[in-house]
């Protein structure tokens, strides 16, 4: 059985009791599980200058790595987990980049860049394996895609259906990931085509890795 929300537990408190103790060793053994989040990375490409966001922070490893592949840019963060938040802390100033990431407390649902960050809009936001665990994530996307600046773009990578796999390491998978209240999500490309529609922004949506991962970036236009 999965990592069920309690009747009256926030999700703040769900997220906090799964990663009480997997925070510690997250950033060890994701690595072997979250792919593509480096090709989200290189991606990016934001503006000399420029501003960058993560939706769902976690440990701080993406901030991090983003801040010393832009050096000239400001990085934000948020996550909904005040444990999360505690080791991202520590992690970004290990880091020595404490001067260049800021990370607060948020929810990917209902958040505003300027009453977190100061920052009317961002111009690079990304969301990496966090859709599939916010249940309205479709809300999430609808928040993402509104932080982004006027020629500046949303980017997700998110795990796929795996469908071109071996069955056995699906089933597997799909097993390990059930324990952390992790639901991929298979109508993603539909969502993001749909938003983008709506807003005038152009959609470049990819699948990876055989399906195991599923990488999508949109493009909101210039005023």
């Amino acid at each position: 059985m999965g990592a069920v929300q309690k009747e009256g537990e926030d999700a703040g408190q769900h997220m906090d009791g799964i990663y009480r103790y997997q925070r510690y060793i997250y950033d060890v053994t994701r690595k072997y599980f979250l792919l593509g989040r480096d090709t989200l990375l290189e991606a990016m490409d934001p503006p000399a200058g420029g501003t960058i966001l993560e939706v769902g922070c976690g440990t701080g490893r993406n901030l991090i790595k983003a801040a010393r592949r832009n050096p000239n840019t400001k990085v934000y963060g948020f996550d909904i987990s005040t444990m999360m938040l505690e080791t991202a802390r520590a992690n970004i100033e290990s880091a020595g980049l404490s001067d260049r990431i800021t990370v607060v407390e948020g929810d990917a649902t209902n958040f505003s860049t300027e009453e977190l960050f100061g920052e009317q809009g961002i111009d690079r936001v990304f969301i990496s394996y966090s859709l599939s665990m916010i249940p309205p994530w479709r809300e999430a996307i609808t928040q993402g895609l509104e932080a982004v600046k006027p020629g500046g773009s949303l980017h997700i990578v998110d795990f796929g259906q795996q469908e071109r796999l071996p069955g056995l390491f699906k089933k597997g998978l799909s097993a390990w990931l059930a324990k952390f209240s992790v639901e991929p999500r298979p109508d993603l490309e539909q969502e993001l085509q749909a938003q983008a529609d709506k807003t005038g922004c152009k959609l470049k949506f990819e699948r990876i890795l055989r399906d195991y991962a599923q990488h999508a970036i949109v493009s909101k236009p210039a005023v």
